[in-house]
């Protein structure tokens, strides 16, 4: 079950939309920003009410 999250781009700032999984309950990944193309660490958890926590950090923050 994809879910799409609007997230800001922690170099650029630009506002982006990306798909996660929300049928796993914690995730961590890199993705490229689609606008500046640098690496985020994209952290992804799932509540128990089925509630999609998504953050993102520089590579450098971790």
């Amino acid at each position: 079950m994809l879910e799409p999250v609007l997230i800001h781009c922690p170099y650029c700032g630009e506002p982006i939309e990306i798909l996660v999984d929300g049928s796993v309950d914690s995730q961590r990944y890199i993705e490229d920003c689609q606008v500046c193309c640098r690496p985020m660490n994209v952290a992804v958890s799932v509540e128990e009410d089925g509630a999609v926590h998504v953050t993102v950090s520089s590579e450098n923050e971790g």
